[in-house]
């Protein structure tokens, strides 16, 4: 904080003094590079965001109006700029990567340890940090910072957009996710590896995600090999006190150059319309600015280059003898070798959006694998019921009153860090809950520090004083934390047009409360008219273009086909069979995505 420029600095830059703008740009460079690289865990986009971030600041530091909260408003427009990557590539999965570029952290974790020079403790928390969620490595890159005295909490609060206790409570929960992965690292890295945490993981593609976070400290905490991991754990503050900014690496800026058209700051300006002093300010930004450890030339030019990024050297993973310890590295995550089993081939339909609804039946557990299903859930608050394959995830539910218990809540906590809320609370044969009791119910969602989603009405969710317009007023008033909407949709015209029918309804729900969407359940049903079901060709024909709106929508996080078993009464509208026998609409609900 102490070599970051002054107020009078951001006073004169905003003013259209290039030799100010050259002294604030690389006083702040190191910040927001650190706080992106963080967030998004060194993937390629790491550069471009950095990029975005320092053009955004410089196009509007003329509309600053307190210099002296500059950094405060920094980090918002880091913070946001972030996001905007996020949904991003939610929205529209990029191309492949080269390997070691999809690796998440594979650049930016690696960097830190070896720029500052971690051990021990700090070096298992800079690897942790890998494990965590997306939204929990984002507050990360900011609590990281002031825990290290860079950033206050007041500049955290306004950054991440939450009011002060929201804050706190986010920090707290990131924090014990950080620690639960702290004791995965530990576990993967200890040797001998324990014989039953190697079995455990042999399905595992060895990249770090919430399952696989989720079910190796399952393990840990249940091993007696394993158990100490969660032993002497320093807390996190004290070990990231005092801890320095990461400085960009002459390769960062050797990547902005790298195979991309140059954009010269005049060019960039006159085509975004800038002010005279906003063209200064552009321009300048073209220039190299020194950078601490080396140069750091910011020339708004272009991708980096993959080949810039130096691979990280492999960890042999075997099973473990008495007499064969697994060999060590400074890797952070195990790798397959050529005598590992290869992975499973994904399927090509499969997303990180597209789940289903699932109750049992028989072949439940492949048919979640070969439908491609990135999600799924069963109305439960645990999937004792029907354990899912690797790799796909279970997202818990508290159905109704019924479930409001404080066994049901610490079951839904461990199976993961999102929660459903009630199931058609709007009709009596489900939920059945007046908006004032779900109300008043809520804080007992919020106290498990899960991200929660809305109670799923079955109809009128765009409806000014519906039911869920209703509970979403009622949740402002008392200040109560709704992080998601929840729908569900089932269509009675099954012409073509219920594609748009259907998308459109989505669209004015987004539109109405502006928080990301969730459709729970949706299908083609007519409930009082003949014919019931539509005929196969219709709902392969509904399926395509549903779920390609959807995968195009940003703010659509995730969607349940109701529902995976096409067996008794669901055999007119489900999607399998058994394990192995999707029905048409099953097939064309596997190739989505």
């Amino acid at each position: 904080m102490a070599n970051q420029p002054d107020t009078a600095t951001v006073v004169a830059a905003r003013a259209g003094d290039p030799v100010a703008v050259d002294r604030l740009v690389a006083g702040y460079l190191p910040l927001v590079y650190t706080i992106v690289g963080r967030a998004l865990e060194g993937h390629a986009d790491v550069d471009d965001v950095v990029q975005e971030t320092m053009l955004r600041v410089l196009r509007n530091l003329g509309e600053l109006r307190e210099p002296e909260a500059f950094r405060s408003w920094l980090v918002a427009i880091t913070m946001r700029q972030v996001r905007d990557r996020f949904r991003d590539r939610q929205a529209t999965p990029a191309a492949p990567l080269d390997p070691d570029l999809r690796d998440p952290g594979a650049d930016f974790t690696d960097l830190a340890i070896t720029r500052l020079e971690l051990s021990g403790q700090r070096r298992e928390t800079a690897e942790a940090t890998r494990w965590l969620d997306d939204e929990n490595r984002e507050l990360l890159s900011l609590w990281w910072l002031e825990a290290s005295g860079e950033l206050t909490r007041d500049e955290i609060v306004e950054g991440s957009g939450l009011g002060r206790q929201h804050a706190a409570v986010r920090i707290q929960r990131m924090k014990a996710q950080l620690e639960t992965a702290r004791a995965v690292v530990r576990a993967l890295h200890r040797g001998p590896l324990c014989p039953e945490l190697a079995v455990l993981i042999e399905p595992w593609d060895q990249r770090p995600s919430a399952l696989w976070r989720k079910r190796i400290a399952r393990h840990t905490r249940d091993c007696r090999l394993c158990a100490p991991a969660w032993h002497d754990l320093v807390a996190a503050e004290r070990l990231l006190a005092g801890m320095a900014l990461i400085v960009p690496a002459p390769t960062f800026a050797a990547g902005l150059k790298t195979g991309a058209t140059v954009w010269p700051g005049k060019v960039v300006a006159a085509k975004t319309g800038l002010s005279v002093m906003q063209k200064v300010l552009v321009t300048a930004l073209t220039v190299g600015v020194a950078g601490g450890g080396g140069v750091a030339a910011l020339e708004l030019n272009g991708q980096n280059d993959p080949a810039a990024v130096a691979a990280p050297p492999p960890i042999v993973v075997t099973t473990p003898s008495s007499s064969a310890p697994a060999p060590a590295s400074a890797s952070p995550t195990p790798r397959r070798t050529s005598a590992s089993p290869a992975a499973a081939v994904p399927t090509a339909g499969k997303t990180a959006k597209k789940g289903v609804g699932v109750w049992r039946f028989t072949g439940a557990k492949a048919a979640l694998e070969d439908v491609g299903a990135g999600w799924y859930y069963d109305w439960a608050a645990q999937n004792n019921e029907i354990p899912g394959p690797a790799g796909v995830e279970f997202v818990p539910m508290i159905w109704g009153r019924q479930n409001l218990t404080g066994a049901t809540l610490k079951q839904a906590k461990a199976e993961g860090d999102v929660l459903l809320g009630f199931n058609e609370p709007d009709m009596a044969g489900q939920a059945n809950m007046s908006v004032e009791e779900a109300l008043a119910a809520w804080p007992r969602l919020e106290e498990t520090g899960m991200r929660l989603v809305s109670p799923a009405v079955a109809f009128g969710g765009d409806t000014a004083g519906g039911w869920l317009d209703r509970f979403m007023t009622g949740a402002r008033s008392k200040g109560l934390r709704v992080d998601a909407i929840a729908l569900h949709w089932y269509g009675s015209d099954f012409s073509a047009a219920s594609v748009g029918q259907f998308l459109g309804y989505v669209d004015a729900v987004h539109k109405r409360y502006g928080k990301p969407i969730w459709i729970t359940e949706f299908g083609l049903m007519n409930f009082s008219g003949s014919p019931k079901y539509p005929s196969d060709a219709q709902k392969v024909t509904f399926i395509k273009g549903a779920t390609a709106g959807l995968q195009k929508r940003r703010y659509v996080e995730r969607y349940a086909w109701f529902g995976l078993p096409a067996v008794g009464d669901s055999v007119d509208f489900g999607l399998y069979r058994d394990g192995d026998s999707p029905t048409e609409a099953g097939r064309a609900y596997r190739a989505a995505g």
